[in-house]
């Protein structure tokens, strides 16, 4: 037995492959928004960790200092 394929199907399957392409597409964009939103908080926290702030005294012997000789 063999079924022919309507105008409607080919109309609903259509409208479905666009609204499967659309929703794909905006997942995508959330994901990769929220990715790239953590990453950047991630590194400027480790860059922070890292580098003391201007004006701060942490390190300043240490640098003054070469191996425990001053310059």
């Amino acid at each position: 037995m063999r079924t022919t394929l309507t105008p409607e199907f080919y109309q609903m399957f259509a409208v479905l492959l666009v609204a499967a392409t659309a929703a794909t597409c905006v997942v995508a964009a959330v994901a990769d928004e929220l990715l790239v939103r953590r990453l950047h908080t991630c590194r400027q926290a480790a860059i922070r960790r890292r580098r003391p702030r201007a004006g701060s005294s942490t390190g300043t012997p240490a640098q003054a200092s070469v191996g425990g000789h001053s310059r």
